[in-house]
């Protein structure tokens, strides 16, 4: 499932990565808009991306390898964007819209029970 989700992304991104705009996925749908937000070029290394942009909020482990069909894939994500690496090179970088991404709802806490032997001041059906 995280092949073809993976798969999806990148192609997307190939279509997109000729026009100077971000790839974003909003609501699981690809989505092509300009951006400014500065992102590792295709080919720089993995040394060379922490050394530039620190260390990732989350570091996904690597996915495929071990055939050459499925080359070794890793996932960086930073605030903003997110780096996929094969071997240890960079092969597409996304803005993820992190930055913008508006707050979950907040979800009405349920009414304390009352404690033992002690009456129930919510109303009986």
């Amino acid at each position: 499932m995280q092949t073809r989700i993976l798969a999806a992304l990148l192609c997307g991104c190939a279509a997109a990565g000729s026009a100077l705009a971000d790839t974003v996925v909003v609501n699981d749908q690809v989505q092509v808009r300009d951006s400014q937000v500065e992102r590792p070029k295709r080919g720089v290394t993995m040394n060379e991306v922490e050394k530039h942009f620190g260390a990732p909020v989350t570091r996904h482990a690597t996915v495929g390898g071990g055939n050459p069909h499925r080359p070794p894939i890793t996932r960086w994500d930073y605030s903003g964007f997110a780096v996929f690496f094969e071997g240890d090179r960079v092969i597409h970088s996304v803005v993820t819209g992190a930055e913008a991404a508006p707050a979950a709802p907040a979800t009405p806490a349920a009414a304390p029970a009352a404690p033992a032997g002690e009456p129930s001041t919510a109303p009986s059906a």
